[in-house]
């Protein structure tokens, strides 16, 4: 996987203050309601091709240790859902041949109701000096970075994996290499409805303050 050279910084002046940026309200609104919508709700127009272009830019602004650029983005929108649908859907016949009749069409039905789904893939360099796993979360930041920006342009999204991306022979008719996983399918589109919000956990729950005593504790004799 290639590296890129980046200009560096200039040498920070050890006198020099901290710069002090206002706060952004209007994204920290948008993150309080950003949610996920059931993709049934999804409808089109999709993203226009510069609405495209602009969220991809945004979406590969992500953490990134080492610049590995360990993630990459397969783009199903148009005809290519009802032809990618129907391959996946005589894969499925051909690995479930009890499946009921009705359902031979399940697949192309699916990625139909977003005018665009965003496959995003996993692609650690496992020669890096940079953990896999540190790779893989990265692939999940592009993801959030994806929906937090298709939120920003006023479309919803659902995130989610099923089938397709988890059996290897179906990840394959989508695009995904050896080496590679998908790490989601996101169905992008104009939401017919405000969702309501989900309960979300309490701070109590999941968020703690690191103590010596409490690092102490939690030592295994």
């Amino acid at each position: 996987m290639n590296h890129h050279s980046h200009p560096q910084p200039e040498p920070l002046d050890s006198s020099a203050g901290p710069l002090m940026i206002p706060p952004a309200e209007a994204t920290l609104a948008l993150l309080e309601a950003r949610r996920s919508v059931p993709l049934r709700t999804l409808a089109g127009p999709g993203p226009t091709p510069d609405e495209l272009d602009r969220l991809m830019r945004l979406a590969a602004r992500t953490p990134d240790h080492g610049r590995l650029i360990p993630w990459r983005f397969i783009l199903i929108e148009g005809e290519a859902r009802a032809e990618l649908g129907d391959r996946l859907d005589a894969l499925y016949a051909r690995q479930n041949p009890e499946m009921a009749a009705g359902k031979g069409d399940m697949w192309r039905l699916y990625l139909e109701r977003a005018p665009l789904t965003v496959v995003v893939v996993s692609r650690p360099d496992p020669a890096s000096k940079v953990p896999e796993w540190n790779q893989m979360l990265s692939a999940g930041a592009a993801g959030m970075a994806l929906t937090v920006a298709a939120s920003a342009m006023g479309f919803a999204t659902q995130w989610l994996l099923k089938w397709p991306g988890r059996d290897p022979q179906a990840a394959a008719l989508v695009g995904v290499r050896a080496g590679e996983k998908v790490a989601g399918f996101i169905h992008i589109g104009r939401p017919r409805m405000i969702a309501p919000d989900r309960p979300r956990p309490a701070l109590t729950d999941v968020v703690t303050r690191w103590s010596g005593d409490q690092s102490m504790s939690n030592e295994t004799p």
